[in-house]
């Protein structure tokens, strides 16, 4: 099925658009839409593709993208399970630059919000009082109307702009133009790597979900995702093994086996180099703040 473009589109008649996202899961394909997206996630955890990186996401966490910069948040693979009473919650506004009017962003007093914009092209990750702050004025403007719920997004844009609780989440702003063939392409191999992170996974079988050779596969990936495709699988391989020295009881040598490593060397090599620190200083690390 053809992922739309334009799947966040905002009618003419409204400022932004705000929704309250309760469901099963969150929508697991990989997308893309031209207007800004701030997220708040009230209920579940998985793992987010946001620009060119991976990581695991949980409640309360807060983004803020840009234009076009592909995102994917991707439930545990328990929510998909077919007896699972799991379930999500997240609040998101799409809006677009020129909510406000054409050319007032070049105005002195918007000089704040214009470099907000041009920084979350990028995507900013925000943590601290900032977080917690904005996810409770987001909460409230799910039920404001009218000019009420515009001045507290105001009040919201301003809380970010100021604020220096952020931390860049993508390497760069989408650099290049992207096709709605593209959302079909990379949802496949998404989907593929996902599903398939503990057994082998190859080029070969992700080139031909793509319908391409090998060495244009190659080419076509590393320019979408910013990174090639064996560093992609390693990334997801090590984001759900996150998942599981955090949520689980297993082994370091365990967690790296059922993620698809067959040596705890090659495991230990990957995982530090992905998140910084071997895999039984993240599990003592991060079992703190859980």
């Amino acid at each position: 099925m053809r992922v739309p473009i334009q799947k966040s589109a905002i009618p003419d008649s409204r400022v932004f658009v705000i929704k309250d996202l309760q469901d099963a899961y969150f929508d697991p394909n990989w997308h893309f839409h031209p207007e800004y997206q701030l997220f708040v996630v009230l209920k579940g955890h998985g793992t987010r593709f946001v620009g060119d990186t991976i990581k695991p996401f949980k409640e309360g966490d807060l983004l803020l993208s840009g234009p076009n910069l592909p995102h994917l948040w991707r439930c545990h693979e328990s929510y998909f399970a077919k007896d699972s009473q799991l379930s999500t919650r997240g609040i998101v506004i799409y809006f677009d630059e020129n909510f406000l009017g054409h050319q007032m962003l070049e105005k002195e007093e918007l000089a704040g919000l214009k470099y907000l914009f041009e920084k979350a092209k990028r995507g900013l990750e925000y943590y601290g009082h900032t977080r917690s702050q904005v996810k409770e004025w987001m909460l409230k403007m799910v039920n404001s109307e009218g000019i009420e719920s515009v001045i507290q997004f105001l009040k919201i844009l301003s809380a970010l702009a100021h604020s220096k609780e952020y931390r860049y989440v993508s390497s760069g702003p989408a650099s290049f133009q992207l096709k709605a063939s593209d959302g079909d392409r990379m949802n496949l191999v998404h989907h593929y790597v996902i599903d398939n992170f503990r057994q082998k996974i190859t080029l070969e079988e992700a080139a031909s979900l793509a319908n391409l050779s090998p060495v244009a596969f190659s080419r076509y990936f590393k320019t979408r995702a910013n990174k090639t495709f064996s560093s992609f699988v390693s990334e997801v391989r090590v984001g759900q093994a996150c998942h599981m020295l955090v949520d689980g009881e297993l082994s370091v040598a365990a967690v790296g086996f059922e993620c698809g490593y067959k040596t705890l060397s090659n495991f230990n090599r990957q995982f530090r180099e992905i998140t910084g620190m071997a895999p039984l200083e993240y599990r003592k690390e991060y079992r703190k703040v859980i």
